[in-house]
């Protein structure tokens, strides 16, 4: 007897677990379609240690010196706009993604990975120090006012520049104090160390791949993070 209501319950049990599987499913499923922003992202260097160099995912409180090496990489996993922006904090703004504004309608595409510098290409940090900025945006419509700033800026005579600069990354963090409530995760400055004034003299040596290190990044219309540098 009770040997029969244990085999009755154990059905019971069986024939009620996958219901609340598959409403789960549904539930992660239907998230997914409302998020209209979806890629991933990564950001590594290469350090020297012990006279050895080694691989490593870019994380808080981290040291990088000078000749260690840079890259980040964008795969876009739904059709957003991603832009990141490097401002060396009074000296000069530069635009790493996309490639140029161009690219939006030339060459965007969903699952392929962009790296950041392109191709084999690394960013390599110099004896210079201070505090460096980098802005990584992802709306689901361009930001135009954004691109505009940032047109103006590359065009614009030298004496105005930096005025230019700053006016643009104001523009950055007043979209930012806008749109935080959007945003997944509550955006607050990573802090990490390394330095990058000599960052944008770009290497054409070989080395790894820092795509295993890419985690995927999923916002309803608007994501913002700030990565700010400090060099010592």
């Amino acid at each position: 007897m009770k040997g029969r209501v244990l085999s009755i319950f154990i059905l019971m049990v069986l024939l009620l677990v996958p219901p609340v599987f598959y409403s789960s499913q549904r539930a992660v499923a239907e998230n997914e379609e409302k998020e209209d922003i979806a890629f991933r992202w990564a950001f590594g260097a290469i350090i020297k240690t012990g006279g050895e160099q080694r691989l490593i995912a870019i994380t808080r409180d981290t040291e990088l010196r000078t000749g260690d090496r840079l890259k980040m990489l964008v795969e876009l996993k739904k059709k957003c706009f991603v832009y990141l922006f490097y401002w060396d904090e009074g000296e000069d703004l530069h635009m790493l993604f996309p490639y140029s504004l161009e690219q939006f309608s030339e060459n965007y595409n969903i699952s392929r990975k962009y790296y950041i510098p392109d191709d084999n290409g690394w960013f390599q940090l110099d004896r210079d120090v201070g505090l460096e900025t980098f802005y990584l945006l992802a709306s689901s419509s361009r930001l135009t006012d954004l691109e505009d700033l940032y047109a103006a800026y590359l065009s614009a005579d030298p004496s105005v520049k930096k005025s230019l600069a700053e006016k643009t990354v104001a523009k950055i963090r007043e979209i930012r104090k806008q749109r935080k409530k959007l945003t997944t995760e509550a955006e607050r400055p990573v802090i990490i160390g390394g330095g990058t004034r000599g960052v944008l003299k770009g290497n054409g040596a070989w080395f790894p791949d820092i795509d295993p290190f890419a985690g995927e990044v999923r916002a309803n219309d608007f994501y913002i993070k700030t990565f700010t540098i400090e060099h010592r």
